[in-house]
């Protein structure tokens, strides 16, 4: 028990020291846990996610607020227009900062009563004051208008409680409706569940939904229901029900005494993208404050976290929409210019079409200019194209050993299927040259599936790109996905966005 004892999230090299499924055959789950599925696939909102939209919200009203009043009651012909215009931005900004000092921003307080707003019009009025004080020392000469101040300061108060009503009517519809939510899995059933559950229900703030239970467990250890909840099938039927559904969280309910049983359980799931949390709620053992996340009063010890959550995926998603449409752009002349080689060098379409592994293990299909003969075309990737390969045209050679033959996947990038930079996405049925499913190579090989592939990545621009001759290459660039995944930053993905033309120049395994 040395790790549970150091108070720390579990070592993902203990985690690893266990044997994992190998399988790629999706596992068929049973008919309750898919009816539940069918309930879970539409999209939710994460308080994180609203709070900060939130703050969005509010900032540009405050902003519009303090632009209208001045253009109403100060007017445009003032040789301070555009000092007031700056104004009316900083102080809007300054006062989301003194929203959020006063925990405004808080789901308890966006759905909370009446009474609470006071905190965020107090918090709106201090900003102001702040403001002004600053503007006195600093411009102690220039004639700023003190009604200009407090019309904003009224007319913003009224905007914000106005505003703060129609969200708090929304926040209820959207919790009736299931949109407003954590939604949750419980691994594990008997009586830690049902403790775990019960104590969620009478938190006043729990967020949580608990969408069913799974426990490889049969009825008479782990009964049908627990607290209300079915449980809908086994953990290996979890990993197929996570895939089908939208949720963000599984907890694992075991007890810390069974530390190879959870360890086993672990194993099993990290593969997935989703928050792990272990219910600390009946534990003897006491961690560090830092090792726990708090529903309400009930404990949970942070195990493993979901990779780009919430404003992380957004930033992700923004970037590859703006340049992949620049690239798009500039690179047209060379689409062009390949579409026509290509069609002069053999009969056949222009792009190729292949299934490969996408986001949590789900299928996509992507786009690549042909290299092949289409006649000895490879959809499946059941062959793997190796130095002097005959089935490669003399077009194909070339676009492959530049990557030109990736351009096309800039579509996949707009439809949402990939990102621009991730890990690679492998065909679903690729073998290595030895005849070895990449699953077979790789323990965990699921695992870089826990975000979108990319058209290039961090594994590509250090050297692990081309054939898989030998294991080692697939676990290399296995090894460098993970760095990725658990170091993603937008400056990471512009570096090596940046030195991917530079690492294109190393032609050695292309073929």
């Amino acid at each position: 028990m040395a790790n549970f004892e150091s108070g720390l999230p579990f070592d993902r090299e203990i985690v690893r020291a266990f044997p994992s499924p190998a399988s790629t055959t999706p596992v068929e789950i049973n008919a309750l846990a898919a009816r539940a599925a069918r309930q879970y696939q539409d999209d939710f909102i994460t308080p994180r996610m609203l709070s900060g939209i939130w703050r969005g919200v509010e900032f540009l009203l405050l902003a519009s607020v303090g632009l209208l009043v001045f253009v109403q009651y100060v007017g445009l012909s003032s040789p301070l227009r555009l000092s007031y215009i700056v104004l009316s931005f900083a102080g809007a900004a300054i006062g989301i900062v003194a929203i959020n000092l006063a925990d405004g921003y808080e789901l308890s307080i966006l759905k909370g009563r009446f009474i609470q707003l006071w905190r965020v019009i107090a918090a709106w009025g201090a900003a102001l004051s702040l403001l002004s004080v600053v503007l006195f020392f600093l411009y102690n000469d220039a004639a700023y208008s003190r009604f200009w101040f407090g019309t904003w300061f009224v007319a913003g108060s009224g905007s914000l409680v106005l505003a703060r009503l129609v969200l708090r009517a929304n926040i209820r519809r959207w919790a009736r409706n299931g949109r407003m939510e954590r939604r949750a899995v419980i691994v594990g059933g008997g009586k830690e569940a049902e403790m775990l559950i019960r104590n969620l229900e009478i938190q006043p703030d729990s967020d949580i939904r608990i969408c069913g239970i799974f426990d490889d467990r049969d009825n008479d250890r782990s009964p049908p229901i627990v607290a209300g909840y079915p449980k809908l099938g086994t953990v290996t039927e979890l990993v197929e029900f996570a895939r089908l559904t939208r949720i963000d969280m599984l907890i694992v309910t075991l007890p810390l005494s069974a530390e190879q049983r959870v360890l086993s359980l672990l194993k099993q799931l990290w593969v997935l993208p989703l928050d792990i949390r272990l219910s600390a709620h009946s534990a003897q053992l006491r961690f560090r404050p830092r090792t726990y996340s708090f529903v309400g009063q009930v404990p949970l010890i942070d195990i493993f976290d979901r990779p780009l959550a919430d404003w992380d995926w957004i930033a992700k998603r923004v970037f590859d929409l703006c340049f992949a449409t620049l690239a798009l752009i500039a690179l047209s002349p060379v689409f062009l210019a390949t579409a026509i080689a290509i069609k002069l060098n053999s009969k056949g379409p222009v792009l190729f079409r292949q299934k490969r592994h996408g986001f949590n293990n789900q299928i996509v299909e992507i786009f690549k200019f042909r290299s092949l003969f289409h006649e000895m075309s490879d959809p499946l990737a059941k062959q793997i194209v190796t130095k002097n390969d005959k089935r490669v045209t003399r077009v194909g050679r070339f676009i492959r050993r530049t990557s030109i033959d990736e351009l096309p996947q800039l579509i996949n990038v707009l439809r949402g299927d990939l990102s621009l930079v991730g890990p690679r996405p492998h065909a679903v049925h690729a073998i290595s040259s030895g005849n070895e499913t990449f699953v077979e190579i790789v323990e965990g090989y699921f695992g870089r599936h826990k975000v979108k592939p990319g058209i290039t990545g961090w594994a590509q621009i250090k050297g692990w790109r081309g054939e898989i001759d030998q294991p080692d290459k697939l676990q290399k660039r296995f090894e460098h996905d993970l760095y990725y995944i658990e170091n993603w930053s937008i400056l990471l993905d512009l570096y090596i966005l940046m030195m991917t033309p530079i690492s294109l120049l190393k032609t050695e395994g292309a073929y």
